[in-house]
């Protein structure tokens, strides 16, 4: 079923699925959709979009994912209310009252999956693990869960096992750390100077031992680690994840349509894979770009198919 897809994941245009775009997943087979407040009107017309989805790839379980983070980041925001669920939010209940905090968080979780679910959603690209770091750019600001990279990696495991008892496939981001960026990667590069050892016991170390199938890089570079390519296109930064950090499941690339990567899509595609990605995403639902990723995309490797069924079994 899965053997001819290809190694990444598009966005799309609207609430509807163009003829375009049927065409396109039909002749490429990307391994995943993911969903935007663009492509959500209501949950009867989601419902349908996912459904249209499923059938062309004749597939039950097809991977669509959602940011459906809660807080700012909030795309079902047309019916769920998430404005005060922040990561910030629940980090400083943890801190005040834990008990208080595994209730609370449990419910938000639970009326979560409950929605993705109904809308046929089966991948979240949570829990943000970036530690946030004072005069840092507002990009993940309150989206984060803490300062101390401790709590952040403790509540990011509650958060992972919740979804995954419920059915929900999660996404660590933005790995191996992106709280310390001064400038929005969706705008320009961040840059980032701390010494290694710093890195090591802060950043990266909320990401360590997670349990989560999936990742997502951070599109910024590490000056003491490579000065030139980002995290998404570093080889030696993603030995560092696999090695270091020892996240062992599928990787994948941020949005690769960022203005933080300088090259054109065909190069960022390239670039992402030569690195260790093991799957490109593009978001944006530009369909000229796409038809640039698909190209330069791999078929799905031994590697993908076996973490794909380990995906499935978590969701059924």
């Amino acid at each position: 079923m899965m053997d001819n897809r290809k190694s990444f994941i598009v966005g799309l245009k609207s609430t509807k699925l163009l003829i375009s775009e049927k065409k396109f997943l039909i002749k490429h087979k990307p391994w995943g959709i993911i969903l935007f407040s663009r492509n959500i009107k209501n949950i009867t017309q989601v419902k349908k979009l996912t459904g249209q989805i499923r059938k062309i790839f004749n597939d039950k379980k097809y991977p669509i994912l959602i940011d459906q983070e809660g807080g700012r980041v909030n795309r079902l925001k047309k019916f769920f209310k998430a404005d005060k669920f922040t990561g910030e939010f629940f980090g400083n209940l943890y801190l005040k009252d834990k008990k208080k905090f595994y209730i609370e968080y449990k419910k938000f979780i639970n009326k979560t999956v409950l929605l993705l679910k109904n809308v046929g959603i089966n991948i979240n690209t949570l829990p943000v693990l970036d530690v946030r770091s004072k005069g840092s750019s507002a990009i993940i600001g309150d989206r984060a869960f803490s300062d101390n990279a401790k709590i952040v990696s403790e509540i990011g495991d509650i958060c992972i096992k919740e979804f995954h008892n419920n059915k929900i496939a999660t996404v660590i981001k933005h790995i191996p750390g992106h709280g310390l960026a001064k400038v929005d990667s969706h705008k320009k590069t961040p840059t980032i100077n701390k010494e290694l050892r710093y890195l090591n016991n802060h950043d990266f170390m909320a990401f360590k031992n997670k349990n989560s199938l999936f990742a997502m890089t951070a599109h910024l570079i590490y000056k003491k680690i490579d000065k030139v390519n980002t995290a998404t296109h570093s080889k030696k930064i993603i030995k560092l994840i696999r090695n270091k950090i020892k996240f062992r499941n599928i990787l994948m690339s941020d949005d690769i349509s960022m203005k933080s990567l300088k090259g054109s899509i065909a190069i960022n595609t390239k670039k992402s894979f030569t690195a260790g990605c093991d799957l490109v995403l593009h978001c944006n639902g530009d369909l000229k770009e796409m038809n640039d990723v698909a190209l330069y995309s791999p078929v799905i490797s031994k590697f993908i198919k076996k973490k794909t069924s380990q995906f499935y079994k978590i969701i059924s």
